[in-house]
C-alpha cells in the first residue's frame, strides 16, 4: 500500500512539474516545433538510442558474470528491455532493476544483496561516465565561465578516476572493470549521438553543445526517484538551463518531449517478452 501511495505521489509530482513548465513557455510555439520535426533525423535518434541500450545490456552482463550468472546475449538483452518497460512506468528509472533482481534471485538462487550490488555498480558506472562527459562538454558550452570551467574538469576526472580506483582497491566488480568502464563511456557517447540527431530533427538552429550539456545534466537529475521516468524534472532542467543563457526554452522542452518519445517507443519493445523474460536460451 505504501509503495502505491509513493507511486501516486510521484505521478502527481511529474504532472505538476510539467504543468509548471508548460505555464512558462509559449505552448503554440512548442506545438509548431513538434509539428515540423524532421522524422528522418528522429529515426537515427531512435536507432542510436537502441544501440546504446544494447551496449548497456552487454555491460550489465559482465556484472552478472562476475557473480556467477551466465546469461546468453539474447536472454540478457530480452531481460534488459523488459526492465526498460518497467522503468517507463515506475519512479526514478529503477523499477526495472528491482524486477531483474527478483527474477534472477528466483531463477539462480543468488543472494538478493549480491544481485542488488551488481545492478547498483552497473548503474553507478553509467552515472560516473555520464558525469565525466557532462563535465568535459561543459567546458565548451556557454555556461563555462572561470573558474567553473576548471572546476568542471577536475570534478569529472576525480569522479571517474575515484570510482575506478575504488573498485580496484576494494575488489568490487574489478574482474571486468576496464571493459565495463569502456562500455559505460560507449553507452553515454551513443546516447549523446541520439540526442544530437534529435537536435538535428528540430526546425530551429540551436547551440548543439549547450543542448548536449543540458541533456547530460537532465539525465543525471532524472535519476532522482521523485518522478515517473524523469518526466517533468527533465523539462524543468531545460526550462531554467536555457533561460539562464537567454535562449528560448520552448525548443528545449520540445527536445525533452522527443527524447521521452524515443525512450517510450524503445521501452515498449519489452512488452513482447514480459510473459517470459528468461527462456531456454539462458
Amino acid at each position: 500500500m505504501a509503495k502505491k501511495i509513493k507511486t501516486v505521489i510521484k505521478i502527481i509530482i511529474s504532472f505538476l512539474l510539467l504543468f509548471f513548465v508548460l505555464s512558462k513557455i509559449d505552448i503554440k510555439q512548442l506545438l509548431n516545433i513538434l509539428k515540423e520535426v524532421n522524422l528522418f533525423w528522429l529515426f537515427f535518434a531512435f536507432l542510436f538510442f537502441n544501440i546504446s541500450k544494447i551496449t548497456a545490456a552487454v555491460r550489465l552482463n559482465y556484472y552478472f558474470k562476475e557473480i556467477g550468472i551466465n546469461l546468453s546475449f539474447k536472454t540478457n538483452l530480452i531481460l534488459y528491455y523488459v526492465g526498460m518497460f518497467y522503468n517507463l512506468f515506475l519512479p526514478g528509472g529503477i523499477g526495472g532493476d528491482g524486477y531483474k533482481a527478483y527474477l534472477l534471485k528466483k531463477h539462480f538462487d543468488k543472494k538478493l544483496s549480491i544481485l542488488i550490488a551488481a545492478l547498483l555498480f552497473d548503474r553507478i558506472s553509467g552515472l560516473v561516465a555520464l558525469i565525466l562527459l557532462a563535465c568535459l562538454l561543459f567546458v565548451f558550452s556557454d555556461y563555462a565561465i572561470y573558474p567553473l570551467n576548471i572546476l568542471s574538469i577536475v570534478v569529472g576526472l576525480l569522479v571517474f578516476v575515484g570510482f575506478y580506483f575504488f573498485c580496484r582497491k576494494f575488489n568490487k566488480f574489478a574482474l571486468y572493470l576496464n571493459k565495463n568502464m569502456a562500455l559505460a563511456l560507449g553507452v553515454q557517447l551513443l546516447q549523446l549521438l541520439s540526442a544530437f540527431f534529435i537536435i538535428l530533427s528540430l526546425p530551429q538552429n540551436v547551440n548543439i553543445i549547450d543542448f548536449l550539456v543540458l541533456f547530460l545534466i537532465s539525465s543525471v537529475v532524472s535519476i532522482l526517484p521523485i518522478t515517473i521516468g524523469g518526466v517533468g524534472i527533465r523539462e524543468l532542467t531545460f526550462l531554467y538551463g536555457l533561460k539562464f543563457i537567454h535562449h528560448d526554452p520552448s525548443v528545449g522542452v520540445a527536445f525533452s518531449f522527443l527524447f521521452f518519445f524515443v525512450t517510450m517507443i524503445s521501452s515498449l519493445t519489452g512488452i513482447f517478452f514480459i510473459h517470459k523474460p528468461l527462456g531456454k536460451g539462458i
